[in-house]
Order: C-alpha cells, then structure tokens, then sequence
C-alpha cells in the first residue's frame, strides 16, 4: 500500500466515542477521525453538547497523540447547521463534516442522516450554508449512494459540487442495503470523476486486500474505516505499514488502557457495556473474544472484570 494512503476513522454513532478514537490513534497511522454526530435542531447547542461527544476539543481537537478530530453535525435546517458549525469551529474543531449517511430509522424520520439523499436541493442549501459560514475552514460531507437504490446518485453528488464543499466521504451502499455486504466501490470512482475535490471511500474494508481493492475500483487513495477497524485495531497500520495483526495478549493491554481512560469509576456501567460491544466486533477476526465475551457477560464492573482480562 503506498505511503501516500490517507486512512480516516469513521463517525460511528454509539460506538467510535473519544475513548476508542484515543486507542486506535495511538496504535495507527490516522489521517483524521470524524465524531459521532451532534443533532442540530433549530437552536445552537451548548458547549458542553460538543464537549461530551469531543473532548479533544480541550486540546485544541486533537488526539493526545496529535491526530486532528472533526465535529460530525447532523440534521435538516441550513441556517441552524451553519451557526452550529460556527461554535464548533470556535470551540476547535479541525473543520466540520455534515451527515447524510446515517441510516437508523430514528434519525431519518426526523429528516436526518441519509433521508436528505433524495432532497439534492436541501443537501445543496445545508452545505452551502455551512460552507459560507465556514469560510477557509474544510467542510466535508459523508453520503450513501442513495436512499432506495442508486437512482439519484449523480443528482447528489452534482449538489455536493455545486455547494463548494472541500472533501467528500461516500460510505458505497444505499440506506437500503444498510450495512450488509458488499460495498459498491465502483461508484465512488464515478465521484472521483466528476468532483474536483478529495474523494474517501467507506464500506467493507476488513483487511489489507479489501483496502487494496477498494483503492483500485474507487480510484482513491482515501479510505474510511469503521467497522474494520473495531475488528481489527491496529488495521490502518496493517494497511499502511504492512504491520502484522496484533496478536489476542496484546489485546489485553489495550482492554485495560481502555479501563483507565474510562474515568467515571467502578460503579459505571459504561466500561463494561463498551467493552461488550467491542467484544462482537473483535470476534470477527479473533475467536477468543468470543470466550471472553461468554466469561464477562453478566458483569458490570471493573473491579470484576479486570481479573479476567489479567489472565488472558
């Protein structure tokens, strides 16, 4: 893979929080992570709604390692979306990526996420707006291919040009198709052909040949890592440096580095439920996690789980 790859960590809702963007940034090569989304409604949200998805914003958004972190903004009004953005930019945000890809049905139903796929004109607003709010500022936007079916793929990418947006991520599935194999990387090259602006590739890359290939049908050299990346954490460095996988003890450490970052204490529920969720994820290329998921199921605190992860 050529040094020139740029490899991006996807703003995975529920699940790519700042403590997972701190452990895979310290174990790879990123370009840039992307958070999950601020819901943007009518009024400018609080401080403290940007701070608690993305408290690298105490440090200038950046990672403690230095990779620089983007506020994902999501919703449906131009003029609300665009002085969001604005607060996001003055708290530090490194630029501000715009959701019109997710596909929970929550979000769509109030006309969030990849429901604007089939509103090119509303997308064409949103972005415009925030990108004259945002001045010199990079303002990308993550879509699908479609909402039903790719009909109207080319209207929406023509409104992401005609908007002024910087960078587009384009996750290669439709709404529909969700998150089921495979990803249609053929149709980000249809992007890269019509955009005079950096194009990233997202959807199913699990390895270091699945990045290959994506790279060769997108023509990119831009890839977003999301679920992959959770199986695998040390994937962009797999990808990029020919790293091996790390081995199952290693992964032991990274468990319990997670433990500490996690600060609201033994009584929390959140380490265990987090680490639950990683394990269904790590399971897909470690068979172990599995078993570690079936020893710490019914637990819920550090002071139990620690013990177990000490004897991996």
């Amino acid at each position: 893979m050529s040094q020139t790859t740029e490899l991006y960590i996807a703003p995975m809702e529920g699940v790519m929080d700042y403590l997972m963007r701190e452990l895979l940034t310290n174990l790879n090569p990123i370009t840039l992570c992307v958070t999950e989304f601020v819901r943007v409604v009518k009024k400018v949200e609080p401080k403290h709604a940007f701070y608690r998805l993305c408290p690298e914003l105490h440090n200038n958004g950046y990672t403690t390692n230095g990779t620089p972190v983007r506020v994902q903004l999501l919703g449906q009004h131009p003029e609300a979306l665009a002085n969001n953005a604005l607060r996001a930019l003055e708290l530090g945000s490194h630029g501000i990526d715009l959701n019109f890809g997710c596909p929970a049905k929550t979000v769509n139903k109030s006309k969030g996420g990849a429901v604007l796929l089939q509103e090119p004109e509303t997308m064409y607003q949103i972005i415009s707006h925030v990108k004259k709010a945002a001045g010199n500022e990079t303002v990308s936007a993550k879509i699908r291919l479609g909402f039903e079916d790719e009909s109207n793929y080319l209207d929406i990418i023509d409104a992401v040009k005609q908007s002024g947006a910087d960078l587009l991520t384009v996750h290669a599935r439709t709404k529909k198709q969700g998150y089921k194999p495979p990803a249609y990387w053929h149709y980000v090259s249809q992007a890269v052909e019509r955009l005079d602006i950096p194009v990233i590739a997202n959807g199913e890359i699990w390895n270091k040949a699945d990045a290959e290939q994506c790279q060769l049908e997108s023509n990119t050299n831009k890839l977003m890592l999301g679920r992959g990346i959770l199986a695998m954490p040390n994937l962009a460095d797999v990808i990029k440096n020919n790293a091996s996988e790390l081995p199952w003890p290693e992964m032991a450490s990274l468990f319990k580095h997670y433990a500490v970052l996690e600060q609201q204490g033994d009584k929390s529920y959140y380490f265990s439920s987090r680490l639950k969720q990683w394990l269904r994820y790590l399971k897909i290329q470690y068979p172990e996690a599995q078993t570690l998921f079936e020893e710490i199921k019914r637990l819920t605190t550090k002071g139990e789980i620690l013990p177990i992860i000490d004897s991996i």
